[in-house]
C-alpha cells in the first residue's frame, strides 16, 4: 500500500490512527482496531452532516473525504482508515495521491477474506457501493472463477442511525433485502456497509444457517497491523491508548447513539469540514463511474 510514498513517510510512532466513516457504522471498525491494537490511539470522525453517503454521487463524496483528510492530517494523525464501504469504493484511490500519510479502505481485505470462506459471495451494501462494482471487481481480482450478486440496501443506514434497530419494520426490510441473496443461492456474506453489524442479530435469523458472515472490520483491522509495523509506526507502549471522537452535525445525538456500541457515553466535538483549507490538495476531478 502506497508504497510510493513511504521513504518520505515521517517516522513519528505516536500519531493518531485517524477513522472515519458517514456515521456510526465506522464505530465496528473502530471497535475492532482498538481490540487489536490497544496501545494506539484513535481519532474517529462521523460525518452526520452528509450521511447518508450511499445515495451520494461520486463528486460528492470525495469532496467530503478530503475535507476529512485535510483536517485529520491537521490533527496529526500517522494512518487513515476509510471505514466506509461507499466511500473506499468511490474515493480510496483518488485521495491516496493527494495526502502524504497512508490511508487503508475496506473491499480490498473483505474480498481477500471473503474468497477463502466461499464460491458464492453475496454483498449488501449502498446504491453508490453497488453501482460502482468495487466488490464484483476485487472479489474476481482475488479469484475470477468466483460468483457474485449484490443487493443495494438504501433503507439500512436511515433506520440504524435513527435508533430503529428494533423496529419490526426494520425485519421486513431486511427480508426484502436478503430475498434475492437466497435466490441466488450465497454461502458466503459480506456486510458491504459498516453501519449493518450493527443489525447483524436481525439479518442473522433470515439467512440459510450455512452461509458465512463477514465483517470487513476485522480484516481492516489486520491491514492496518501491517501497515504500521510495515512502516515502523506501530505503538507498542504500556499504557492503553485513548480515542476521541468528532462529528460535523450534531455531537450531542451522535454521542447519545454511539453510546450504545461504545458502552460509554464519549464527548464528541463538532467540525466545520467547510472551513478546512484544501490547498496542498491535487483537486483532479475523477471520472464518473458508470451507473
Amino acid at each position: 500500500m502506497n508504497n510510493w510514498r513511504r521513504s518520505s513517510y515521517r517516522n513519528i510512532s505516536a500519531g493518531w490512527i485517524g477513522v472515519f466513516d458517514s456515521g456510526l457504522g465506522g464505530l465496528t471498525v473502530l471497535k475492532a482496531l482498538q481490540a487489536q491494537l490497544p496501545h494506539e490511539s484513535f481519532l474517529y470522525f462521523g460525518d452526520t452532516a452528509h450521511l447518508p453517503y450511499g445515495e451520494r454521487s461520486a463528486a460528492e463524496i470525495i469532496t467530503f473525504v478530503r475535507q476529512i483528510l485535510a483536517w485529520m492530517q491537521q490533527s496529526g494523525v500517522k494512518l487513515g482508515v476509510m471505514a466506509c464501504n461507499t466511500s473506499s469504493a468511490l474515493a480510496l484511490e483518488q485521495v491516496r495521491r493527494e495526502f502524504d500519510f497512508p490511508i487503508i479502505g475496506l473491499i480490498l481485505p473483505a474480498a481477500q477474506v471473503a474468497v477463502k470462506k466461499g464460491k458464492r459471495i453475496g454483498i449488501m451494501a449502498t446504491s453508490a457501493t453497488v453501482n460502482s462494482q468495487s466488490y464484483p471487481q476485487a472479489l474476481q481480482e482475488q479469484k475470477p472463477t468466483i460468483q457474485v450478486c449484490q443487493v443495494a440496501c438504501p433503507e439500512f443506514v436511515p433506520l440504524i442511525e435513527q435508533n430503529r434497530c428494533q423496529d419490526p419494520y426494520l425485519r421486513q426490510v431486511a427480508q426484502a433485502y436478503l430475498e434475492p441473496l437466497i435466490e441466488f443461492g450465497l454461502d458466503t456474506l459480506i456486510y458491504g456497509c459498516t453501519h449493518y453489524p450493527h443489525i447483524a442479530d436481525v439479518i442473522t435469523p433470515l439467512l440459510p444457517p450455512q452461509v458465512r458472515q463477514i465483517d470487513p472490520a476485522q480484516a481492516v483491522a489486520q491491514a492496518a497491523i501491517q501497515e504500521l509495523e510495515l512502516l515502523g509506526l506501530r505503538q507498542y507502549r504500556r499504557e492503553r491508548g485513548t480515542a476521541k471522537f468528532a462529528v460535523s452535525g450534531n455531537p450531542e445525538q451522535f454521542a447519545h447513539l454511539a453510546s450504545r456500541w461504545l458502552g460509554y457515553y464519549p464527548y464528541v466535538e463538532k467540525v466545520d469540514l467547510t472551513a478546512i483549507h484544501l490547498s496542498h490538495v491535487s483537486m483532479t476531478v475523477p471520472p464518473t463511474p458508470a451507473s
